[in-house]
């Protein structure tokens, strides 16, 4: 499996694609916080040191960033054929979609830690410094790779549906838009505060919001490995479906 892994990882950095996705978030997190002085979101000019304003941005980048990352993990070995010499590896599709799955993640991991220069940066411009909510900050790192970890699921299934890597992106995107913030709108025109309350925290905005907070919540934790296992399982159901066709 590492050696799949590795493969995969590999396949995505030495491409065009993957320079392309990683640079592309980097340059519009930095243009946001740091050179657009209009926007609301630039840090030298909101006279606070901290990263709300990275906390709030990054998860709208990711909505299509990270569809691009995961479009072509099956919809080009489909196009390609190589998906059946794939699945006759001795590899079950489990397998298969794991490490798919976690060479995504790795691909958000890779993403982050160069921002870990805004947390200095911000620590240093604090007076005194260091007066920034360093939990709150981890809190949200947190909740951004398990963020990350759930649109991988979500791109993966997307991307096993179809062998056209367009349409794997469109309903990745679709799908993790409606689940990061689609549960939260409808929500609000709901008049019942049980009912509100309920449909909305099965948003993952919600959770992502509580992490947000610097508070580890089992709750929060239990939310997003359910629903990136909900989305790997679900992606196994289709693979597994070539063999009954």
């Amino acid at each position: 499996m590492l050696q799949l892994l590795s493969r995969e990882i590999n396949g995505f950095l030495n491409s065009l694609i993957g320079a392309l996705v990683i640079s592309i978030f980097l340059i519009c997190i930095s243009l946001f916080l740091w050179v657009f002085p209009d926007t609301g979101f630039n840090i030298l000019n909101s006279g606070y040191a901290n990263l709300d304003a990275f906390f709030i941005i990054t998860p709208w980048i990711y909505l299509f960033l990270i569809p691009a990352i995961t479009m072509r993990l099956f919809a080009e070995e489909k196009r390609s054929g190589t998906i059946e010499l794939l699945l006759t590896r001795p590899f079950s599709e489990l397998q298969i979609i794991l490490t798919k799955f976690w060479a995504g993640v790795i691909l958000v991991l890779i993403s982050l830690i160069p921002t870990l220069i805004y947390y200095y940066t911000v620590y240093k411009l604090g007076a005194p410094e260091g007066n920034l909510d360093s939990g709150s900050i981890w809190g949200s790192y947190l909740g951004l790779l398990l963020l990350g970890a759930c649109f991988v699921a979500i791109g993966l299934f997307a991307s096993s549906i179809t062998d056209n890597q367009v349409v794997a992106f469109i309903v990745a995107l679709f799908l993790s838009f409606i689940c990061y913030t689609g549960f939260e709108s409808l929500s609000s025109i709901i008049s019942n505060s049980s009912i509100s309350h309920f449909i909305y925290q099965l948003g993952i905005n919600a959770h992502y919001k509580s992490l947000s907070r610097g508070v580890i919540d089992t709750r929060d934790l239990l939310y997003f490995i359910s629903a990136t296992l909900f989305f790997i399982m679900v992606t196994k159901l289709v693979l597994e479906s070539r063999k009954w066709a």
